[in-house]
């Protein structure tokens, strides 16, 4: 991590609310790589079992005050369940100081939505996934025209702990990538799943099926990665006529895999819409705010 990265951090005390995978995932970035001193971070859970295994673990102290981890945060982190959200930001709202940031990684919900429900306007929006838990993620993110510069350095260092981060300055970018890299990992783990069945069925054991199916998946991504080419030419270097990536894609083609996964990728950007209206209280329909 970069000096530029720790400076931005230093001295900085941290809240997280809703310390769930996610948000255990980026303290434990945060403290682990020494960017936040952990005595300076707070994290609040509902269930006490939780709350022991993040202090256990992370050396954070915890609580199941929300009010009392917003009290006391420089950069308020929050990582409930959209669900829960009207629930937190009836506790927190008014107790905010205008030099707070706030940041978000909670799906479906926007700055407006945020920034009416707890009465407060510095206010980033993020979408990581879930390869953050291992640092090795990517996030797209949209800060409100009151995070001032400062405060953008404090996300990129925080959120470059994730893994790669991407500030965008269309907040519908987010709902974009929610459905894209936010969701992506889903759709490569099914297919790994698939290549595994596959695999098994044709006869390997299952153990080393998985790893010959983990192993080309993160290599072909890394290949793809390193080589600056598009994957199209990647994919015509193995495809040799009358070969059997030849047919093996003539059978995927057949079964309209393309199309399946953009109208995948599609159903996630209108759910990520759906999400929007309702946090935002908007009885407006996805294709209703698309055309706005």
């Amino acid at each position: 991590m970069s000096r530029a990265a720790s400076d931005a951090l230093h001295d900085t005390s941290l809240g997280v609310i809703g310390a769930g995978a996610m948000g255990e995932a980026m303290l434990a970035g945060l403290v682990d790589r020494d960017l936040i001193d952990r005595s300076r971070v707070t994290a609040s859970h509902p269930r006490a079992e939780r709350r022991e295994a993040l202090a256990n673990t992370h050396g954070v102290s915890v609580t199941d005050d929300n009010v009392a981890v917003a009290r006391d945060a420089d950069i308020l982190l929050l990582a409930v369940k959209p669900q829960m959200l009207g629930a937190v930001m009836k506790e927190l709202t008014g107790r905010l100081r205008p030099e707070q940031l706030v940041i978000s990684v909670i799906a479906g919900a926007s700055t407006r939505a945020l920034s009416d429900g707890l009465q407060h306007q510095a206010v980033v929006r993020s979408m990581p996934n879930t390869p953050a838990q291992i640092g090795q993620g990517v996030t797209v993110w949209f800060a409100t025209s009151s995070v001032e510069q400062p405060a953008r350095q404090r996300v990129r260092a925080m959120l470059g702990a994730l893994g790669r981060e991407f500030e965008v300055h269309d907040e519908r970018l987010v709902a974009m990538a929610t459905a894209v890299s936010g969701t992506g990992p889903t759709f490569i783990f099914l297919f790994i799943e698939a290549m595994t069945d596959a695999a098994v069925h044709l006869g390997f054991p299952r153990h080393v099926a998985r790893e010959l199916v983990l192993d080309t998946m993160s290599g072909s991504a890394a290949f793809a990665l390193q080589s600056g080419k598009h994957v199209a030419e990647l994919r015509d270097m193995v495809t040799s006529p009358g070969g059997t990536s030849a047919e093996a894609l003539y059978q995927l083609e057949k079964g309209g895999l393309r199309t399946v996964v953009s109208d995948a990728v599609w159903a996630a950007f209108e759910r990520t819409l759906q999400l929007e209206a309702r946090l935002e209280g908007d009885d407006g329909t996805p294709d209703q705010r698309r055309r706005r």
